[in-house]
């Protein structure tokens, strides 16, 4: 039997359990349990001689007992760690659909170019003479940033998002202070639809969060900016695109209200990727806007450790911009670390992170600013294809209109089935699909938000609407049970999760032995 795809189908699912097996083991799917059920805390896998006798030098806060680590030989260690990896789903294995947070294709060369000598080994404490290299990558990739933007200045030393966004607002409670006006302007507008990370980063510097509205069509309108402006106005908090998958339209207008009222323009740009090569943030008004390189030039998501979330700022902002930011002299490239009277600070201790820096740098050097644009015509194409395919089956909150790089649905076609946002999104398991981004953006009801990014080709994408649609003739059919126990084929089959968050089970037991669970059966 052949699905609309031309692929063979597996048989209906019998209504019988499937066969226990003596291993736990499904095939060639393995079961994997805790390293310490592997290994043996009394034995280890490294010979190591006793230690001389030495003086303890941490103060009383040595280990007294035994570390508790099990032992494991080498091949042990490795296929434990193996497994693992083969549990998880990745942008590797297949489409990753998560809406919001862009989980497109980390191209091997970034990798490559990240473990050059010279930039995976870098150290922030050693001379400035030797890390000329780094800190030229630093400078061009500013540069570029700067180009994209518009921007005057960026600051490319916070972490990730959230860090950039307290970036950009501290510059802004910064600029405020030095025109005197920190004792009267404290409220930030933030619509309703924002990420929750803009009110908890205004709030965070000591703002009032004044909420703005959304129209119908789930875009801010000027005249809702307007009527929520005021002299205690210091800024707004604004996503374009949208957390809807919308673009702004409106934005002109409202950063001219904003600017009228003295106040400034923060843009969120977790959503660059469908604007990169194609519009200028600073062009259209905005100050201060952080991008998530992970989201628009594909460095991994927290990339093993610290992520970047470089922030561009605006000739208004630019003087504020913190410590420390790259520069020229004569003798080469430096790093302003100290004597920049209007900087607001710092936001770490040292610069950033060299890995992200590079990454992103890479990216964009292989694809060009042709590439760079064609890349976000590809994201907003490909999640307009999704949106055309499950239209006619799927209910849209807003209409059924274009949208951006990431197509929004809710659950008002779910209506009177009984099956839930979330039973589909775990019927997409059993499919082989990690679910989409359920129950955000909070202002749609049953929320579905879908992001196929530009990694995804034309078959990749036919097959996954073909899912979703066929999932959606089993709910009109009445074929509801199968949702409700979904997914029966990942090994842990439906989790409580709520359980799970109320009553963790944070401490191993060792389990029955074999013997025992069997003659219990």
């Amino acid at each position: 039997m052949l699905n609309n795809q031309g692929r063979p189908t597996a048989p209906a699912a019998s209504a019988e359990a499937p066969q226990r097996t003596f291993t736990t083991n499904r095939a060639l799917q393995l079961e994997e349990g805790l390293i310490f059920e592997h290994g043996r805390v009394d034995v280890t896998g490294v010979d190591m001689d006793e230690p001389e006798t030495f003086a303890l030098r941490l103060g009383g806060l040595e280990r007294m007992a035994p570390i508790g680590l099990p032992g494991l030989s080498e091949p042990e260690a490795m296929r434990h760690y193996v497994r693992l990896s083969q549990k998880n789903y990745s942008i590797d294995s297949g489409l990753y659909p998560l809406g919001s947070c862009t989980m497109k294709h980390n191209p091997r060369i970034n990798e490559a170019m990240a473990r050059l000598p010279g930039f995976a080994d870098v150290h922030p404490l050693q001379p400035v003479s030797t890390a000329q290299g780094a800190l030229e990558l630093m400078d061009e990739l500013s540069r570029w940033l700067m180009e994209m933007t518009g921007a005057h200045a960026v600051a490319l030393s916070p972490k990730a998002g959230a860090h950039g966004e307290l970036c950009g607002m501290m510059a802004i409670r910064a600029a405020i202070e030095a025109r005197g006006e920190s004792a009267t302007r404290n409220v930030v507008l933030v619509p309703d639809s924002a990420h929750g990370t803009n009110p908890a980063t205004a709030a965070l510097i000591g703002f009032a969060v004044r909420s703005v509205p959304a129209n119908a069509d789930g875009t801010v309108s000027a005249q809702a900016v307007r009527a929520a402006l005021g002299p205690d106005v210091a800024a707004i908090m604004l996503t374009n695109p949208n957390t809807c998958g919308l673009f702004e339209r409106e934005i002109v207008e409202i950063a001219e209200a904003i600017h009228e009222a003295g106040a400034y323009f923060y843009c969120d740009g977790a959503n660059f990727n469908a604007l990169m090569g194609k519009a200028r943030p600073v062009d259209l008004g905005v100050d201060a806007m952080h991008i998530n390189l992970h989201k628009t030039f594909s460095t991994p998501h927290g990339g093993g450790g610290p992520g970047a979330g470089p922030v561009v700022l605006s000739e208004r902002l630019a003087p504020y911009a913190p410590l420390p930011f790259t520069t020229r002299d004569t003798t080469g490239r430096a790093l302003v670390e100290h004597g920049h009277a209007t900087a607001f600070g710092r936001m770490t201790a040292f610069h950033g992170q060299m890995g992200m820096f590079t990454r992103a740098m890479s990216f964009m050097l292989s694809h060009g600013s042709d590439g760079l644009r064609q890349a976000s015509e590809d994201a907003v194409l490909n999640a307009n294809y999704v949106r055309a395919g499950l239209a006619d089956l799927f209910s849209q909150p807003f209409g059924d209109r274009p949208c951006m790089h990431e197509v929004l649905f809710d659950d008002k076609w779910l209506e009177g089935t009984g099956v839930t946002t979330l039973d589909f999104a775990k019927a997409m398991i059993d499919e082989g699909y990690h679910p989409m981004t359920m129950y955000f953006p909070l202002v749609v009801h049953g929320a579905m938000l879908i992001e196929p990014t530009e990694s995804e080709p034309k078959v990749a994408l036919d097959l996954f609407i073909a899912t979703l649609r066929d999932l959606a003739f089993r709910v009109a059919r009445g074929e509801t049970g199968s949702f409700h126990a979904a997914p029966v084929h990942a090994p842990r089959r439906r989790l409580d999760e709520t359980r799970a968050a109320r009553q963790p089970v944070l401490r191993w037991t060792p389990p029955r032995p074999i013997e025992d669970t069997m003659a219990a059966e």
